[in-house]
């Protein structure tokens, strides 16, 4: 077993350093821009696909760290240099994670690719689970995915809700449920590719935060895919609906199998924007003189970035031991992956609302960045898990009790 390290050793102090000039360089310059075009940031995410950072590559050998460090330290500096933008740039690696968890040997060779691309020709991917009505509660989604056996097709039908990239991916995921009277264990994810009839986009959503971030609705309207688009394939889910129908247990939620593993990651993030929040107030409150002193100097100010500072390296580390125990198959007996995310993500609005209060009046206009960064914390606490279902898979696992 690779054992649990403070200490990040050469390679990972070297990608975290280059990834921070990214974000200092190529990010932070642009990212009030995007913010307030709210369009998908192209250019940037072209600018990091000619440098290495998007791209399969990448993304397989960060993901491969035996010790799980190298995609959260990833993670955090990009988010540090601006949280939609880091969205834009990291969203296909949902789908990603989606057909690397479900999907056959040779899927993942075959759709893992198509998500990104090559420079000069970049592409993106979508997840896509929630639905109007099925946002928490993923088991109980309508869409629906019907085989028919004489020409080895799928026919789906339903309406995603707030997925990234949605209606603009060139490979799209999405999970479905083919045997309703299942719930949840009736339910199979599904690759759409690139100009697929039946699929398109429907609102786009005009958001509070990480606005550089495309997040639409999804239609699907008789959307016909070959056979061999799901995931896992089709002996694998006839078997896996047989146990469930004789009520013996399964692996449990196509969708879960992907949020488990990225809990983390999402933690990482917010880790990212507290920390440049906390960054950005320390640095104000050192400048700024009120009364022939820096506010630095008074209590109620030290004691705010004391406490900001606190609870920013607290995420970091919670979130780092869950990564560690994702990438050494531990198990998440106390709901360790569900505790990253839930304190990292209210982390972040706590320290960049406390970062505003800081910068006074200053904090509250778009010159400066810290309104932008609070916008963009709200909702790592509401998306792959609100607070309240963090909380209550944590509750379940310390108590065995199946708390509702």
């Amino acid at each position: 077993m690779t054992e649990f390290s403070l200490s990040l050793n050469e390679d990972q102090t070297t990608v975290r350093d280059w990834i921070h000039g990214f974000a200092l360089n190529v990010m932070r310059p642009v990212a009030q821009e995007w913010d307030e075009r709210e369009e998908t940031p192209w250019p940037v995410i072209e600018e990091a696909a000619k440098v290495g950072i998007y791209s399969l590559d990448f993304f397989a050998n960060a993901m491969a760290d035996p010790t799980g460090m190298t995609m959260v330290l990833v993670l955090e500096e990009l988010s540090w240099g601006d949280a939609g933008l880091c969205m834009a740039i990291m969203g296909s690696t949902l789908a990603m994670a989606a057909i690397m968890a479900n999907g056959t040997p040779e899927q993942v060779g075959e759709w893992i690719p198509a998500c990104f691309g090559s420079p000069g020709d970049v592409k993106v991917a979508a997840f896509g689970v929630s639905e109007p009505d099925a946002g928490s509660d993923v088991s109980s989604l309508r869409t629906r995915a019907v085989y028919h056996e004489a020409t080895d097709e799928w026919v789906l039908n339903g309406t995603k809700t707030w997925i990234t990239n949605g209606g603009i991916a060139d490979v799209h995921v999405v999970v479905a449920s083919v045997d309703p009277a299942l719930g949840s264990r009736g339910q199979a994810s599904f690759v759409i590719p690139e100009g697929t009839p039946g699929l398109r986009m429907g609102q786009k959503f005009k958001k509070m935060g990480i606005r550089a971030s495309h997040t639409a609705e999804v239609v699907l309207e008789d959307c016909r895919i070959p056979g061999r688009c799901l995931l896992g394939g089709k002996d694998r889910l006839d078997e896996r609906l047989s146990h469930a129908r004789e009520g013996v247990k399964t692996s449990g939620q196509a969708a879960m199998a992907t949020f488990e593993a990225t809990r983390p990651f999402v933690g990482a993030q917010a880790v990212g924007i507290a920390r440049a929040a906390y960054e950005y107030a320390l640095d104000y409150a050192k400048e700024r003189r009120q009364f022939d002193r820096a506010i630095i100097e008074n209590q109620a100010i030290a004691f705010k970035l004391s406490d900001m500072k606190t609870r920013t390296d607290a995420a970091r580390l919670l979130v780092w031991r869950a990564a560690w125990m994702a990438a050494t198959r531990q198990p998440f007996l106390n709901g360790e992956g569900s505790q990253s995310k839930l304190f990292a993500s209210e982390t972040a609005v706590h320290v960049t609302e406390e970062a505003i209060q800081i910068l006074g009046g200053y904090g509250y206009v778009r010159d400066y960045p810290v309104e932008r960064w609070h916008r963009d914390s709200k909702i790592y606490t509401i998306f792959e898990g609100t607070s309240e279902i963090q909380r209550l898979v944590i509750a379940r696992a310390i108590s065995g009790v199946r708390i509702r």
